[in-house]
């Protein structure tokens, strides 16, 4: 009686009809049917498995759609640190195929917290926390890699400025020039301007470099979408109780 709804999932792309009293077979538990029996969309289905179906069918609440939600941001938080970190380490563009087990992570996770029920808003949480993810995952990513940024924009100058020294000419007034001190920034402008261009990565990426950002986007719409129909759920007719009689004779 305590079996979750997820281990008695229905065989209903097949289709099965009534005979004499156990000749058919419950399409849950497998177990022989009885004097009566149930239709779950394509399948026939005993009294005790609609019964525990029933119960294990989660009401969409607002209170299951907080859990799913909270599930939900969980995942996207596991898929930008992995997404991230596969990114340093393979230094490609290979990695934005993790957009898709991303979308995976996320779509399973609400669907978990949410014990089955989906729908629209379900869908769409899936969508904007699958992108956030992918796209906010290149802020980890650009910090990583900005001291190695920086030292190559030094070593350029470094190279202009001798080059300019062995032709006999004098670098411009004021180079090199002393360090500017750069304004103080507060944390929360910081974490805001961080999150607006981490969002806008993806186009920003496309803009840049418009064939892998292309196939970027492709990839993290592809990653939406799997999001999107992991979360639509599944609606379940249940039809009966029926005599599971012998059809009369001809």
């Amino acid at each position: 009686m305590g079996e979750s709804f997820s281990k008695m999932t229905p065989q209903f792309d097949t289709a099965e009809y009534a005979g004499r009293p156990g000749s058919t077979r419950c399409g849950v538990c497998q177990q022989p049917m009885g004097g009566t029996y149930y239709r779950v969309n394509a399948s026939m289905v005993c009294p005790e498995c609609v019964e525990k179906l029933r119960r294990g069918i989660s009401t969409d609440t607002q209170a299951t759609y907080v859990r799913a939600l909270a599930y939900g941001i969980g995942a996207a938080v596991v898929g930008l640190i992995g997404y991230a970190l596969i990114a340093i380490v393979l230094q490609g563009w290979v990695i934005s195929y993790m957009s898709i087990a991303v979308g995976w992570i996320v779509g399973t996770a609400m669907m978990k917290g949410s014990n089955g029920a989906g729908g629209r808003r379900y869908q769409i949480a899936a969508a904007v926390l699958t992108y956030a993810a992918v796209s906010m995952a290149a802020i980890p990513i650009w910090m990583h890699f900005a001291p190695e940024r920086h030292r190559q924009t030094q070593q350029l100058t470094l190279e202009e400025e001798q080059r300019l020294l062995e032709s006999g000419k004098q670098p411009p007034e004021g180079q090199p020039a002393a360090k500017e001190e750069r304004p103080h920034v507060s944390l929360g402008r910081w974490l805001g301007w961080a999150t607006l261009i981490g969002l806008a990565s993806p186009f920003i990426q496309l803009s840049s470099n418009p064939l892998w950002g292309g196939i970027g986007l492709l990839i993290l719409f592809f990653g939406i979408r799997i999001a999107w129909k992991i979360t639509a759920g599944r609606a379940f007719q249940i039809f009966g109780p029926f005599a599971d009689s012998p059809p009369a004779s001809s």
